[in-house]
């Protein structure tokens, strides 16, 4: 069972090491020492795509983006199968009402229900994920 709620913010923190910070480490190092994340569906394209765009950027080197891919792939994180059939509802919902994007809203939809902390760095969200009660990791950016 997941300990918490992953978004992409997290995620690349992990990879440029311009924006790893001791609590993102700590987050996989939660990972690491027997935690579980889920992730919303898009979570995968999202992490994709700032791959390739920091390839074309020449931010990151192909090899360093498939090695990071491993990495991840050894990290127990799960997708989250209902992120599509609530889309059109309660994520777009939350997505009207907080004023997020709907990749952020699916995020903030997921913590709430299966009500687990959020792990994000993204301040637009973690300002909607207070005003509904979620907790998010780290606990200060």
């Amino acid at each position: 069972m997941a300990t918490f709620v992953l978004d992409c913010s997290v995620t690349m923190a992990w990879f440029f090491a311009d924006e790893t910070t001791e609590p993102t480490d700590q987050l996989m190092d939660r990972l690491n020492a027997g935690d579980r994340a889920v992730v919303a569906q898009h979570w995968f394209l999202e992490v994709a795509y700032t791959l390739l765009t920091s390839e074309r950027r020449k931010r990151c080197t192909p090899a360093d983006a498939s090695q990071f891919v491993d990495v991840l792939a050894g990290l127990s994180i799960d997708s989250d199968p209902e992120t599509g059939t609530k889309a059109m509802g309660v994520t777009l919902n939350l997505g009207r009402t907080y004023g997020l994007t709907l990749y952020d809203a699916a995020y903030l939809e997921l913590a709430m229900r299966l009500k687990l902390p959020l792990a994000t760095l993204d301040s637009d969200l973690r300002k909607a994920a207070k005003k509904v009660g979620v907790d998010c990791w780290p606990e200060k950016i």
